[in-house]
């Protein structure tokens, strides 16, 4: 269970033991907390040794599976591993804490590192990329550097649908303007956040965003100011991730998220919506129309390319193959469904579930 004194957290002054803590918080995770582990474990550059330069904490957040006896199985055999419990919820009140928050707050607390790397359980980490994560944080000056993993898709929806979603972050969360001091955009990716420990606790770490659902991008804007600086970008050398395996878990996740990572939603989908109407509906037009003339029929077709165009251009900035990217298409219904879906629950019920838990929405 998590060590009672671990309550207030630790003077950020206080020189720490170790250059690293990576600290993952796990709920229900049995199918992909093993693999994981491996990756991480496999970490071995030389001089980065696990247990003498970095430890790896795992928070178990009141999972029902074998979640956390794999994780106390790695415990046993790698020194440097350490399963934690994350304290129980209060949902009723919901504590000032999402599940997720309150097991990165367990972890952080008790980690003695001098860099803390959050990372979720269906990350897959490349050989050495944390010793690279760390050096690249030092080359670049700055208090947190996060990573967008490759992500790893499964089934026609997800390939449909994915590149669409991760097309608009791109567009929403430039990484110049993110990582230019300048501006006061800041984001960041939970699944690989590294933060320096002083910067971390100044701020009040995942306590101060305890109740936010997008703790991961409302930690990024609490550290990003000055004269702290933070870089994001998409790293698929480094990590890739698999967020979801069922079509059902995608909606759910992404019912979380969306109203709140996209500033208007409901005209995202009505943009989209008029994406379906001209993809599909010009060609027919140019066609179908016997009484058009020529040229009439030549400017529609233009159209229609245009069109093409700007779509595909679009959807392309997801960084998905391009099979991903040509059936996108098919994928904007299903996307404007999620869209809408998460702006009801968030403004209208003031609910969102996610693994088995009911959260108040925050406006």
């Amino acid at each position: 269970m998590s060590d009672p004194s671990l309550e207030h957290p630790p003077n950020p002054d206080e020189s720490p033991d170790l250059e690293l803590s990576v600290i993952i918080p796990a709920r229900n995770e049995q199918r992909s907390l093993p693999a994981c582990l491996a990756s991480i474990l496999s970490q071995s550059e030389p001089g980065f040794l696990l247990g003498q330069q970095w430890e790896l904490i795992v928070v178990n957040d009141d999972s029902t599976d074998d979640t956390r006896s794999i994780a106390t199985e790695a415990a046993a055999i790698h020194p440097g591993v350490i399963v934690l419990d994350a304290p129980a919820l209060d949902l009723s009140a919901n504590a000032g804490f999402t599940g997720k928050t309150n097991a990165c707050w367990t972890g952080a607390q008790a980690a003695r590192g001098k860099y803390l790397l959050f990372t979720d359980a269906d990350t897959l980490h490349e050989t050495n990329d944390i010793s690279r994560s760390l050096r690249e944080a030092d080359r670049h000056k700055v208090a947190l550097l996060s990573y967008s993993p490759r992500q790893i898709v499964t089934g026609f929806w997800q390939h449909a649908v994915m590149p669409l979603i991760f097309s608009e972050l791109a567009s929403v969360y430039p990484s110049k303007q993110v990582n230019d001091p300048a501006r006061r955009l800041a984001a960041a990716n939970g699944q690989f956040l590294l933060v320096e420990r002083e910067a971390y606790f100044s701020v009040g770490g995942h306590r101060a965003v305890g109740d936010r659902i997008l703790e991961d991008v409302a930690l990024a804007e609490n550290i990003k100011r000055p004269p702290r600086t933070i870089r994001f970008r998409y790293a698929p050398e480094a990590v890739s991730t698999r967020m979801y395996r069922t079509t059902s878990e995608m909606v759910e996740g992404w019912t979380k998220n969306l109203a709140l990572l996209f500033p208007k939603p409901v005209a995202l989908a009505l943009w989209r919506v008029l994406d379906v109407i001209l993809f599909f509906g010009l060609p027919i037009a140019a066609f179908g129309l016997y009484w058009l003339q020529p040229w009439q029929r030549s400017v529609i077709l233009l159209i229609w390319v245009r069109t093409l165009w700007r779509f595909y251009s679009r959807v392309a900035r997801s960084n998905f193959p391009a099979i991903d990217v040509a059936i996108s298409i098919l994928g904007v219904p299903l996307f404007i469904y999620m869209l809408l879906r998460s702006v009801i629950h968030h403004r209208f019920r003031k609910t969102v579930v996610w693994k088995g838990r009911n959260y108040n929405a925050a406006p």
